[in-house]
């Protein structure tokens, strides 16, 4: 199991606010693993500090997410300046994007990026997510669209990326790339992530039919359906039940199969 090379002992060394962060992010790391979300040691998952300081916790770069742990994780500053004793460096594509949402958001404690097949493929559809599924209805009001522009390493891109994720929405399409989401919790953004990738996944299936042969929900109920599915702004029942039943379950589940996380 990794270590992330820590000079120190991390737990004894943080607040109890942040090693519950960094057990929170482990944690996220160790299910995009399991539901088979990640791309070898590439994407990245961050969570802010709590506190004053405008720190947030992201991989250490070339560790695979089964490997991660809360010590592992590396504490950089907005800059990308790592502010924790360490011999890990990190991703600077994953800092870029990561680091435009947390500057931009306060509620955006979490964010999550990921580049599975069916998340690219719908993001190189020029029509985007679909109102064809029950769970596409949940979250397509919450999703934002973010345009190209080769792979993140331009900080000018910042603004633009937060620009068009704007100030209330949760998830984005970043076409031709892949999907984002964040959120208050980790259990939120994951839970977002979870659905978005699901509507993503059934498109691609149901595509196969060709896009003439499949069946688009009226304007009437793609409103009740986001509505109804609480990942909006102007529902909140999906995340109550997330932070009470989904998530404990998730972390039963990685203590089963995935354990060692929270080290």
């Amino acid at each position: 199991m990794a270590d992330g090379n820590q000079k120190v002992d991390i737990r004894s060394s943080v607040s109890a606010e942040e090693w519950q962060a960094r057990v929170d992010l482990a944690a996220l790391y160790r299910l995009t693993a399991m539901y088979g979300w990640d791309d070898m040691i590439f994407t990245h998952i961050s969570h802010r500090v709590p506190g004053p300081d405008h720190h947030f916790l992201i991989n250490p770069y070339g560790y695979f997410f089964e490997e991660i742990t809360a010590s592992s994780l590396v504490k950089v500053d907005l800059d990308g300046n790592v502010v924790q004793e360490t011999d890990s460096m990190i991703n600077p594509a994953g800092f870029t994007i990561h680091s435009a949402v947390h500057a931009a958001r306060d509620d955006a404690k979490v964010v999550m990026h990921v580049h599975t097949d069916q998340g690219v493929a719908v993001s190189a559809q020029k029509e985007g997510l679909l109102p064809i599924s029950q769970t596409a209805l949940a979250v397509r009001e919450d999703v934002a669209y973010h345009d190209y522009e080769g792979i993140a390493l331009d900080l000018d891109e910042r603004e633009r990326l937060v620009a068009d994720l704007g100030p209330k929405k949760h998830s984005m399409i970043l076409r031709n790339h892949g999907t984002l989401t964040c959120g208050e919790t980790a259990a939120i953004t994951f839970t977002r992530m979870f659905f978005l990738e699901r509507a993503c996944k059934m498109q691609i299936m149901a595509l196969t039919a060709g896009r003439d042969g499949v069946l688009e929900c009226d304007d009437g109920l793609q409103d009740k359906v986001a509505g109804q599915g609480g990942m909006t702004e102007n529902s909140n029942g999906m995340s109550m039940l997330t932070e009470k039943l989904v998530w404990p379950a998730l972390l039963r589940k990685l203590d089963r199969e995935y354990p060692g996380y929270d080290a």
